[in-house]
């Protein structure tokens, strides 16, 4: 075997995501690009905004000696400054510098925060449907994963989460809007969510750690807001990205944010500080992080985002699909006629529509829409969903 037998099962188990996105690839070089719908991966359709360009071409001319060296494993601290007052703004809390940790993105940084956190057989719950990355995550630095069901509309369960808290318990993750529901967390299921953690933290003589993996956080529709997890709990972490609010998911760029509240920050921010460097991450990329430190809180148009959705939820409703209509994010996740939602996602293909199926998320029985995708996707791929829906009425 000329790879580790632990890699060689994981590719076995491979995303579901990447494996329709290269089915396309094939369908696209057989049929033709303008002829395969393809709705499997979460990657941007819109531009960044051009501030990002203006600010892009600014920072590379203002480039002189030292801008491409070694810095604070941490980050600059100029951009950690910026990034804490936009945070401490957005979760209502006073947030330091020294609180953030820039990253090679959302990934980068849930696998920093993992690494600071976990002992081998330490374990992490993740309410289901979630994104299927997170096992391989929490397996990299010896915990062990324990999903746990949300309720029908995907809201949190928090008694399933309460029953599978045990004493190798060390973190919660969360993710917020959800990929692949769209679902948005309720402050007041936040609030049950650390009041439960707080109690069982004090039951179980340890501390339990949320996390919430952010990088959908823009992304929201019809006035909705995403509540801030620094107030629902003191002993949280923040894990994100620009890559969905900007549309540059390539340049991975994001941090991690501790919770000021948090009774080991101090040891916190050394632990992730020190995870980034023994990662191999070094520290995350010089030049995304002068960008981003100019755009706060700048984003694309989720207008756009809020029209596709309506344009496909109107459509599939209509050929008699059922679904939760996302609250955020750029997901639909409806249920399957069929059980086999495998076999129903073959239908679609057939149709030359990719989609993946919820299995691949623990979410058997349904099946992810990625709607970031051009208008003449969707609406080009209304019929062939009406007709695969028709196979099983």
């Amino acid at each position: 075997m000329t790879v580790a037998r632990k890699i060689s099962s994981a590719m076995q188990q491979s995303s579901w995501i990447r494996r329709m996105f290269e089915e396309g690839a094939l369908l696209k070089a057989k049929h033709g690009a303008d002829k395969v719908f393809d709705f499997s991966l979460g990657n941007p359709n819109l531009p960044p905004p051009e501030i990002f360009h203006e600010t892009l071409r600014d920072a590379v001319t203002a480039c002189g000696m030292g801008d491409h060296c070694y810095m604070p494993q941490a980050g600059y601290p100029q951009v950690c400054k910026s990034v804490a007052d936009y945070v401490g703004a957005e979760q209502g809390v006073a947030v330091e510098s020294a609180d953030i940790i820039m990253t090679c993105g959302a990934a980068g940084a849930l696998n920093v925060v993992f690494k600071a956190l976990l002992d081998p057989g330490d374990e992490v719950i993740v309410p289901t449907p979630c994104f299927v990355e997170y096992r391989f995550y929490v397996d990299n630095h010896g915990g062990a994963i324990r999903m746990v069901p949300t309720q029908p509309d995907f809201t949190l369960d928090i008694a399933a989460i309460a029953a599978a808290i045990n004493e190798r318990t060390k973190v919660v993750l969360i993710n917020s809007p959800n990929n692949p529901t769209g679902q948005i967390y309720s402050a007041d299921s936040l609030a049950q969510l650390g009041a439960l953690l707080r109690a069982k933290s004090s039951e179980t003589g340890r501390t339990i750690y949320l996390v919430s993996d952010e990088p959908y956080r823009k992304i929201v529709f019809d006035g909705l807001t995403v509540p801030s997890i620094f107030q629902a709990y003191s002993e949280s972490l923040i894990a994100t990205s620009y890559s969905k609010d900007l549309s540059i998911p390539g340049e991975r760029i994001g941090f991690a944010a501790i919770n000021p509240g948090a009774a080991c920050r101090f040891d916190l921010r050394g632990g992730l500080t020190l995870a980034n460097r023994i990662l191999g991450f070094v520290n995350a990329p010089a030049l995304m992080q002068r960008v981003v430190a100019c755009l706060q809180g700048t984003s694309v148009d989720m207008a756009q985002y809020r029209k596709k959705r309506d344009l496909l939820c109107d459509g599939l409703a209509d050929a008699g699909y059922t679904f939760v209509k996302p609250s955020g994010a750029f997901y639909l996740f409806p249920r399957t006629p069929i059980a086999d939602d495998v076999a129903f996602v073959g239908e679609l293909q057939r149709e030359l529509i990719l989609a993946v199926p919820g299995s691949g998320f623990e979410g058997p029985g349904h099946f992810r829409i990625a709607f970031c995708v051009d208008d003449s996707t969707i609406i080009g791929a209304l019929p062939g969903f009406r007709r695969v829906m028709a196979k099983f009425r």
